[in-house]
């Protein structure tokens, strides 16, 4: 795809979206997600990610929504591609962070991240940011493998 110059408008919507993220409950969700939360297989996301009584629930779902939010605004024209790809990294972060079981949770959830994953198909510049990302993602994930030693579980029990 051509790169363009990005316009005032678009800069106006990269800031807004910049400002949101720093809401205290949306940088506390995002904190959780990004750092804390590393299950291993679909059904420890789905612990967490489909299950209401757990109470980091809502963090998943904001800050995956928040991104794909974003994300689609970049395909449907609202903002420069390149000047999203340039000025945001936790959306491919996210799509890497669940890339080893991706397929599993589009099995009871097919759109999960797949506005995320339509940008990166559609935009040299995401793919390029997103695998760089992807080996970031994977280096962190095997140093957490040599630090824990016991394996985190994410199911949220109620006390009876």
């Amino acid at each position: 795809m051509e790169r363009s110059l990005a316009t005032p408008a678009d800069a106006e919507i990269i800031l807004k979206l910049y400002d949101l993220r720093r809401e205290a409950l949306m940088r506390e969700a995002r904190a959780w997600v990004t750092g804390e939360f590393w299950p291993s297989t679909a059904e420890e996301y789905f612990a967490v990610g489909s299950n209401p009584a757990d109470p980091h629930n809502a963090y998943v779902r904001q800050v995956v929504g928040y991104w794909e939010m974003a994300a689609a605004m970049v395909l449907h024209g609202a903002v420069s591609a390149e000047l999203f790809v340039d000025c945001n990294n936790e959306g491919f972060f996210l799509l890497a962070k669940f890339a080893p079981f991706l397929e599993d949770i589009r099995q009871r959830q097919p759109t999960f991240l797949q506005k995320t994953s339509e940008m990166i198909k559609r935009f040299t510049s995401a793919a390029s940011k997103y695998e760089a990302t992807l080996k970031h993602v994977e280096g962190m994930r095997a140093n957490r493998r040599k630090q824990e030693p016991a394996q985190v579980e994410y199911a949220y029990r109620q006390n009876s």
